[in-house]
This record gives structure tokens, sequence and C-alpha cells, in this order.
């Protein structure tokens, strides 16, 4: 079994929200829940969420816009 392209995303996530917030990163990883997929890869079911300030928000958006 391996793990999937998600839930390698998700796993380098949580370890980019932990140094950026100088926090555990096992607390993040011990509350991930796994599934199988039909090619016996793991998928991480809730995988932790990505967040950035209002201002580069703003800054994303008005390059979409652009």
């Amino acid at each position: 079994m391996k793990l999937s392209h998600q839930a390698m995303g998700a796993v380098m996530l949580a370890l980019q929200n932990s140094i950026l917030e100088q926090t555990d990163i096992v607390p993040i990883l011990e509350s991930f829940d796994f599934d199988i997929t039909d090619n016996n890869d793991l998928v991480v079911i809730n995988p932790p969420q990505a967040k950035i300030s209002d201002e580069i928000a703003k800054q994303l958006e008005a390059e979409a816009d652009a």
C-alpha cells in the first residue's frame, strides 16, 4: 500500500502549516482519516486546509482578474 498523490500533498501541507505556525505536526497527522482507493493507494479524507492572509488573497484575486 502506498500514499496517493493526494495523501502526499496532505502530509506536505500539514508540514508547511506546522512550520509556518511553529506548531507540532503530530496532532495533525493523528487526526488524518484514511481510505483506500481501487488502486490500493491511501487517500486522506480530511486533509488540512491552507490558510492565507487577507493581503495575499487580495493579491491573488487581483492577478486572476488581470
